[in-house]
């Protein structure tokens, strides 16, 4: 009787089933970066052996092949590893985009007083890292490289916490998930305006009416994604032959993608009906099922329906071959004392957590911000710490903003300064969360 009542319950929507589905999204968004998070340390593992294994020429041979798209007159020419950082990355960056307009429009960004706390966070946790490695690099060829140590890996920071269970507060989950957004939208501005070349404006020309094409699409109820994978592709190479990082096509189209449903609650309600009494009288025809299809399809927005679809993959496959072809560093001890590494591992280490500890704390002093609920100062300290996990973005921006010659000292510093972070962040979260009872989920 009682398993029969809760039934009841969440079918005609109290508010246990009301705050399920609000904070769904969010729940199942963090469960995907947990799981992709392993499979991305896993993949790390195996390049860093491969690096610092007699395969290493053969590996670094493998990425640097050619690739070639032709069709009539037209050709393009890469290696296998742009291939993975101009083109696969483009779909992660899309995903990014989609999230970054989800959280503007219906989530933790979306209005000043939600916005305010991990905003201001994730400021703190851009601008010292970078001022930290500038001030240690300034008049150096490394100098560029100050925007390496200012994103957080989403996907690294979730496999930590999963470690610890249903103890973390679902609070510092989404303040996390936050700042790492927030954090995501100063990284794609670096860049679109310090690592992009100059731009092709013809080019540049084409892409904007590229984009002004998908908005009319939009605007017109065009559904149908193969049209606007077309489009899409011509906004990529478009964007790419401008000078400008291609990957900033994704983010643009995923803001782009609508965020409300085109079928409202009353008319998918009104269509139901209609099926079931036509299924009752037996009536029902072909028409009548795709017509309910597109209904139940259209209910749904287009932005839910794309994060739901694309996530796993980014996650899952995008992610772990960007690991792949990035995160091989032959592993050689005169790299610690390198430059370029410490300041990168020191822009990560201790940059991190007192940019975004530092702004909190004056923010809350200052009464513009507060601390939410089910957070303390030890488990911000600990935030602030595995904010630290740069990796993903971090070795991104390195493959733009660092020669050649200083690439692989880049590298070992995020690998060795997400490292640091990981294990001190863990050891704060350890001590923040002593005596708190599990949340549920």
């Amino acid at each position: 009787m009682h398993r029969m009542k809760a039934k009841s319950s969440d079918a005609i929507g109290l508010p246990r089933g009301a705050i399920r589905r609000i904070t769904a999204p969010v729940r199942n968004f963090l469960a995907v970066e947990s799981a992709s998070g392993i499979v991305l340390l896993i993949c790390t593992a195996v390049a860093l052996a491969l690096a610092n294994s007699p395969l290493a020429k053969d590996v670094h041979d493998f990425w640097e092949m050619p690739v070639e798209l032709s069709f009539a007159t037209w050709s393009l020419k890469l290696s296998l590893h742009h291939v993975v950082n101009d083109g696969l990355m483009t779909l992660f960056f899309f995903v990014v985009g989609l999230e970054i307009k989800r959280e503007l429009v219906a989530g933790e960004l979306s209005t000043p007083q939600k916005a305010a706390f991990p905003v201001i966070a994730a400021l703190g946790g851009m601008i010292a890292p970078a001022g930290l490695y500038f001030a240690l690099q300034y008049g150096t060829p490394g100098e560029s490289g100050w925007g390496i140590p200012m994103a957080t890996d989403i996907a690294f920071v979730v496999g930590v916490l999963a470690v610890f269970g249903p103890r973390v507060p679902f609070s510092l989950k989404v303040f996390l998930l936050s700042l790492a957004i927030a954090d995501d939208i100063g990284a794609i501005l670096v860049i679109a305006i310090a690592y992009s070349g100059t731009p092709n404006w013809l080019a540049l020309g084409a892409a904007t009416l590229g984009f002004s094409l998908c908005y009319t699409l939009n605007r017109l109820g065009v559904r149908t994604i193969g049209i606007y994978l077309l489009v899409g592709i011509g906004i990529w190479f478009a964007v790419l032959k401008s000078g400008i990082h291609p990957t900033i096509a994704g983010v643009l189209l995923g803001l782009l993608t609508p965020a409300s449903a085109w079928i409202s609650t009353p008319t998918l309600q009104n269509a139901l009906s209609t099926a079931f009494g036509r299924v009752t009288d037996g009536s029902i025809d072909h028409d009548d099922l795709q017509r309910l299809v597109f209904a139940s399809r259209e209910a749904t927005s287009p932005l839910e329906r794309l994060v739901h679809i694309l996530h796993p993959w980014v996650g899952f496959i995008v992610m772990p071959l960007f690991a792949f072809a990035n995160a091989g560093v032959p592993l050689r001890l005169s790299d610690v004392r390198d430059p370029v590494a410490i300041a990168v591992a020191i822009g990560l280490v201790i940059g991190k957590p007192l940019g975004i500890v530092g702004f909190c704390f004056l923010a809350v002093k200052l009464g513009i911000a507060r601390l939410p609920t089910g957070m303390n100062w030890k488990l911000l300290a600990a935030a602030g710490c595995l904010g630290g996990i740069g990796f993903t973005m971090s070795l991104f921006i390195a493959e733009l903003a660092l020669q050649v010659q200083l690439l692989d000292a880049g590298k070992f510093g995020i690998l060795l300064g997400s490292g640091i972070s990981a294990a001190v962040g863990s050891g704060f979260m350890v001590w923040g969360l002593r005596g708190l009872k599990p949340t549920k989920a």
